[in-house]
């Protein structure tokens, strides 16, 4: 590519939802604003109620708290921009806002899937190995278990941002996207990605696999433990334990294949957005009111944490 073709990049416009008429945006506005407004109360409360209450201090409850608060931080990457654009017609974002937001989207995106994959192997302790829980998901472990889900998403997310936005753009700066996604910003490129290209590819897998059979092994003993119980009561509780967090996994995991491992031919940009809508906005939404409409723990805690609120307001007018 001659060099007269490359440009210096400011600034990008995302594309975002432009080619919908303006009343469909507006609706799309309220309809987003909704959906972040609730993630944020939803996921806010887990966090504070697992804090306030003493009997949700339990290795199982501290990682909900950190998945709670990465999905807020996943959230804030990428929500605010887009009501802003759907608001105020407002596509720009600067060149260094782009290379942020793609740094965390990487980090935030990586630490859920080995995160999710720390809850699956806490899960897999208490119901293949109760007696020695305590032991095995102490304090010191859980925080190392914990540091260990967030660490991967830094290097992953350094090495893919800078390699990328180290490479010469051509003249147009319009990112199909409503958020600075790696594909669209790549097809921006006046230069060679193949080397790129497959460190995307195999890293992705990576990323995702290994998490994904980690889960998977744990989920395998669990079933077979599960199996073992004499009492189907015994049964329904021990699935019960879980089966919040395999639906955060399985509502995770199907929304991020659906958008990054379709055959080309069948991805669209359009179609493309309205998938990343999935992972991005809708699965954090839903998390805490799938932990909280199926654990009567939570519902329990959310119960006495307001009983305790209305009586300190009722004692201190």
């Amino acid at each position: 590519m001659a060099e007269a073709n490359w440009t210096r990049i400011s600034e990008f416009i995302l594309m975002s939802f432009s080619s919908l008429p303006t009343e469909i945006q507006s609706l799309l506005f309220l309809v987003f604003l909704v959906i972040y407004l609730a993630t944020l109360i939803g996921n806010s409360l887990i966090i504070l109620v697992t804090l306030a209450d003493p009997m949700l201090h339990t290795p199982m409850y501290f990682l909900l708290r950190n998945l709670s608060f990465l999905e807020i931080g996943f959230n804030l990457v990428i929500v605010p921009k887009m009501l802003v654009t759907l608001l105020a017609q407002d596509t720009t974002i600067s060149f260094l806002g782009c290379v942020a937001q793609m740094y965390f989207l990487f980090f935030f995106g990586v630490a859920e899937c080995f995160l999710l994959a720390t809850m699956a192997y806490d899960r897999y302790v208490a119901i293949c190995s109760p007696l020695h829980y305590s032991v095995l998901m102490n304090q010191k472990t859980c925080t190392q278990l914990a540091a260990a889900s967030w660490f991967p998403g830094v290097p992953m997310a350094t090495v893919q941002t800078t390699w990328l936005f180290s490479f010469p753009f051509c003249a147009s700066n319009k990112v199909n996207h409503f958020f600075c996604d790696s594909p669209p910003v790549l097809r921006l490129v006046c230069a060679d990605t193949t080397l790129f290209e497959i460190y995307a590819i195999v890293g992705t897998i990576l990323v995702v696999m290994i998490p994904c059979l980690l889960i998977l092994s744990s989920y395998t003993r669990i079933a077979a433990a599960i199996l073992k119980i004499p009492s189907a009561k015994g049964k329904r509780k021990a699935f019960s334990t879980c089966s919040s967090h395999l639906l955060v996994v399985c509502l995770f995991y199907v929304s991020l294949s659906l958008t990054y491992f379709r055959p080309k031919s069948n991805n669209s940009p359009e179609s493309k957005k309205l998938l990343s809508l999935s992972y991005t906005v809708v699965t954090p939404m839903l998390n805490p009111i799938i932990y909280s409409l199926r654990n009567n723990e939570v519902k329990n805690a959310l119960s006495r944490t307001f009983r305790r609120g209305l009586c300190f307001r009722n004692h201190n007018p």
